[in-house]
């Protein structure tokens, strides 16, 4: 394979890992050649070999599979003649009802869109039965590409998201009464009828291979909009956050689905990392006695200081959080993460707040499920003085009449919060106080920096007596701000 053969795959390979690192993928330069060499040594025809072997050399994380397969998709997306039915689904269509596709395709059919154009809805509806019945892939590849093309309704140009393709796409299959006629059909052909169990895995079969369909829906709607608007904007467009950079404040369900896988490796990584950190963070005071000693080979020289090796102790840790409704998800994160290595700090105590405050220590100890302790913080905490509404004043107040006492100089004190106060007073100088005795204050905003201040923010306010003020938006930043707490 020579170099000007290659290049046009040079290019695209570049273009392609150009856009993971857009999409937060770190990809290094060795990584990059690793890819590089990696395609020279399988069929480029092969699309599952290249994209697994591309997958070996760029993902290091279970959770940027997703990204890495949609932009494979987009880049690697099947072009020009791949565009047509291959012959195992003509023949297969060929089949179904004694048909004949290759007399039904008119002389107005043009090249590369297949057959099927003369079907009615109803004998297009029954193929799909049976090709979900008998799990034909190639079948339900060729039903995907009719189905897109005849009721998705694209047009060159149209600046509509594929979500709406496919919605409209689905909803005139109707897969949901396909289903249920499945399982009636597997019920009949049983002699004895269907136990619980048999009815079960029957009905899981049927929904892999109904979500086998609409995956293959989903590509040909994507390939079909590759070639309309090109592989850029196409990346660009589809590009999700990684969940790493997912904002707390704004995740779907299934985005916060992932947060919650994706937090607890993370929680392992900063243990290791809070560890490490904490051995190595000071080398202690100059040891006079050892350094003479060693300066004798020397010549008396002390070209090698000694130090005494530190016995650094574990921090305490007094988070306090804001649960409303506007920051609620930022703080159930923060809460889970910090008792996930708690195993790092002498002692870990959790307040939480709205207008009112509540200790919520004991809700974290000797559980082994610490979504289950974050789930009763959210249900069970005493937080509500009068109205419910966020007032970190009273808040403040609150904790430092009761819990004040109890800080010192080995004590982080971090709080969590959009500190919007409803135009309540503020109280700051609880926190300066709260400063003069703690070892340090954090002050963690899920709020990007440029809201800060604005409205009936006051973050800059408290922000004056704190060690340091962070943007706290996602697991990434949340990671970052970890060091801090050695």
């Amino acid at each position: 394979m020579t170099v000007v053969e290659t290049s046009p795959m040079l290019e695209l390979l570049g273009g392609f890992i150009q856009e993971l690192r857009e999409a937060g993928i770190p990809v290094s330069l060795s990584e990059n050649i690793d890819a590089m060499e990696a395609v020279q040594h399988i069929p480029l025809e092969d699309r599952e070999a290249l994209k697994y072997a591309l997958a070996a050399t760029l993902v290091k994380h279970t959770s940027h599979w997703r990204a890495f397969e949609t932009l494979f998709e987009v880049y690697f997306s099947l072009r020009g003649a791949e565009y047509s039915l291959d012959e195992d689904a003509m023949d297969a269509l060929s089949e179904m009802g004694d048909m004949d596709f290759s007399e039904e395709q008119g002389d107005g059919d043009q090249p590369g869109q297949g057959g099927g154009d003369g079907l009615t809805p109803e004998e297009l509806a029954e193929m799909l039965f049976q090709a979900l019945m008998k799990g034909d892939q190639a079948m339900m590849r060729a039903i995907a590409r009719q189905a897109v093309k005849r009721f998705a309704g694209m047009e060159p140009g149209r600046p509509v998201g594929g979500t709406y393709y496919l919605y409209r796409t689905l909803r005139n299959l109707d897969l949901d009464g396909v289903l249920e006629r499945l399982m009636d059909q597997s019920e009949e052909d049983a002699p004895d009828g269907l136990t619980p169990l048999e009815e079960r895995l029957e009905r899981d079969e049927y929904e892999h291979r109904i979500d086998e369909l609409r995956k293959e829906i989903e590509a040909e709607i994507r390939r079909r909009l590759v070639a309309d608007r090109g592989v850029e904007a196409m990346a660009k467009t589809l590009r999700k956050p990684l969940p790493e950079d997912v904002d707390f404040m704004h995740a779907s369900r299934e985005e916060m689905t992932n947060l919650r896988k994706a937090i607890y490796p993370l929680t392992r990584k900063l243990a290791v990392r809070l560890a490490r950190k904490r051995r190595h963070l000071r080398r202690g005071q100059l040891d006079f006695r050892r350094t003479v000693r060693s300066s004798l080979s020397y010549g008396g020289v002390p070209a090698e200081p000694k130090f005494r090796h530190p016995r650094p102790a574990k921090p305490e840790i007094f988070v306090i959080a804001d649960i409303s409704g506007s920051v609620a998800a930022f703080a159930r994160f923060t809460l889970h993460l910090v008792y996930a290595i708690s195993g790092q700090f002498s002692k870990v105590r959790a307040f939480v707040f709205i207008d009112g405050l509540d200790e919520v220590t004991s809700y974290f100890e000797g559980v082994d499920d610490i979504v289950e302790a974050v789930h009763r913080v959210n249900t069970e905490a005493d937080v509500v003085w009068v109205d419910g509404h966020s007032d970190y004043g009273h808040a403040f107040e609150v904790f430092w009449d009761n819990y004040g006492r109890e800080i010192g100089p080995k004590t982080s004190v971090m709080i969590l919060g959009d500190a919007r106060n409803n135009y309540h007073a503020s109280q700051a100088w609880i926190i300066k106080e709260i400063e003069k005795k703690a070892r340090n204050v954090f002050w963690l905003n899920p709020e990007p920096r440029s809201y800060w201040d604005t409205g009936d923010s006051i973050v800059g306010e408290y922000g004056a007596h704190c060690t340091g003020t962070f943007e706290v938006r996602n697991l990434r930043q949340l990671e970052g701000f970890v060091d801090n707490l050695a």
